[in-house]
């Protein structure tokens, strides 16, 4: 007897330090998700999307507003690309991000607003935009598979869709 309750005791040890280290993994896992995503904004912010390849993966599908973009070799050559060329300033602000992990997945809502300024004109584009994003743990790092970007004017402004 006194065998079976020390395995017993051994067993609610582990299990209470498997329980403890889950939240952990949790949080460092929510972490570099979140890193991956600030890396894909500040490369946007930067006005040169090219760097954020590696932070998808090669299949990994983009749509925007509706239109469905490709690959993200397809949306860096023939629209943001280009587009970012047209800007002399990106910027985010009011920017939350919230990570839902679903393993090997994780789900992620981004909420902001985002500023543009073209270089022709200087005309300012202000809209609020929201951006879900799935990604995947691929040999320890976490890959975007999915993104779908979407915007809309803020109230009382005279803004207009890209």
């Amino acid at each position: 007897m006194k065998t079976y309750a020390k395995f017993l005791l051994l067993v609610l040890a582990f299990l209470k330090l498997a329980l403890a280290a889950a939240p952990a993994a949790d949080s460092d896992d929510t972490a570099a998700v979140k890193a991956v995503l600030k890396d894909y904004k500040t490369a946007l912010e930067k006005r040169d999307a090219a760097p954020a390849a590696k932070l998808f993966t090669p299949e990994a599908r983009v749509f925007e507003s509706g239109g469905v973009e490709g690959t993200f070799a397809d949306y860096l050559a023939h629209h943001i690309g280009p587009e970012l060329g047209e800007f002399k300033e990106f910027s985010f602000r009011d920017y939350k991000v919230d990570v839902r992990l679903e393993p090997p997945l994780a789900l992620a809502t981004e909420t902001y607003i985002y500023k543009i300024v073209l270089k022709e004109g200087a005309r300012v584009i202000e809209k609020r935009g929201v951006a879900t994003s799935v990604l995947k743990k691929i040999v320890g790092d976490w890959k975007i598979i999915q993104t779908h970007t979407s915007s809309r004017n803020l109230p009382n402004t005279n803004s207009t869709a890209k």
